[in-house]
């Protein structure tokens, strides 16, 4: 009599599942999550900066007054830095996205990715956090370096819709090395592989034409210099920063990194509820 009248008098409770967070709730808390990582990591956030800046410096005025990029002869440095400094950008590109393959995977294997399970999170919005969080951190490195060169001497003849065409070829591929980075730190098995794994893409700019002309490398290796992803990004890129005619390799540089994009979220949306599974 009792227990029916308490059951009686007692507000039902409701059995509906909670709502938990949305996507953009996910996506906002793991990318500020992800940005206060980054900036409390003073050595990575300096090295984000530095290693870009020390490149363009020795490039330029180590063997920038040596190298032929016209073909009529040694330049002068301001022509090489001119001529180096989208290059510079997607070096750098590819140092700072490899952070983010290092955090993902510590994400992976320490189990907080797992423990994301039993919260009202989709477990992805980490993964689109460390994008959003590492295409900042490249942004804000890639107008560091603009700043440097310009103060080095570094002018352009670009107009504003140049400007925009070739930051954001720069964008673009930082958004491709990102995504690929972050795939790879999911799949790594520790944090030190998933550095390693992306460790030939870090190479590609300088088997291409960001640093020197193609037609001064050895004959057997020009082949792949000319027709792999990062030249015609920095052929693009070189020619709109210095007012020029990018010709056809401004969508030769797109398709490039639409299909790393492609190939690279298909991997992520295979592979990651296994991964969050183990």
């Amino acid at each position: 009599m009792i227990t029916t009248t308490l059951a009686a008098s007692t507000p039902a409770r409701s059995l509906a599942p909670m709502a938990g967070a949305g996507f953009l709730t996910g996506l906002r808390v793991f990318s500020a999550r992800s940005l206060k990582h980054s900036f409390r990591d003073g050595e990575s956030l300096l090295m984000a900066a530095i290693l870009p800046i020390m490149l363009m410096l020795i490039f330029t005025y180590v063997m920038g007054g040596a190298m032929d990029v016209t073909g009529e002869g040694a330049t002068s440095r301001g022509d090489y830095l001119s001529y180096v400094l989208p290059a510079i950008i997607v070096t750098a590109a590819g140092f700072g996205a490899s952070y983010t393959a290092v955090v993902v995977s510590n994400d992976m294997t320490t189990g907080f990715m797992n423990r994301l399970r039993t919260m009202p999170f989709p477990s992805f919005t980490v993964l689109l956090g460390h994008t959003v969080s590492s295409m900042v951190r490249n942004m804000l490195a890639t107008v560091v370096v603009f700043a440097v060169a310009l103060v080095v001497g570094f002018r352009t003849d670009a107009s504003v819709l140049q400007l925009l065409g070739s930051v954001g070829l720069v964008a673009l591929w930082i958004l491709v090395i990102t995504v690929v980075f972050a795939v790879l730190g999911m799949v790594a098995g520790s944090a030190e592989s998933a550095s390693g794994y992306g460790f030939i893409l870090l190479f590609l700019p300088y088997v291409s034409s960001g640093y020197a002309p193609i037609e001064s490398m050895p004959h057997w290796l020009q082949g792949f210099a000319r027709h792999q992803p990062m030249t015609p990004i920095i052929d693009a890129s070189r020619a709109l920063l210095n007012g020029q005619a990018p010709g056809n390799a401004w969508w030769i540089g797109i398709v490039w990194c639409v299909g790393f994009i492609i190939v690279a979220v298909w991997m992520a949306a295979a592979l990651f509820p296994k991964k969050v599974a183990r």
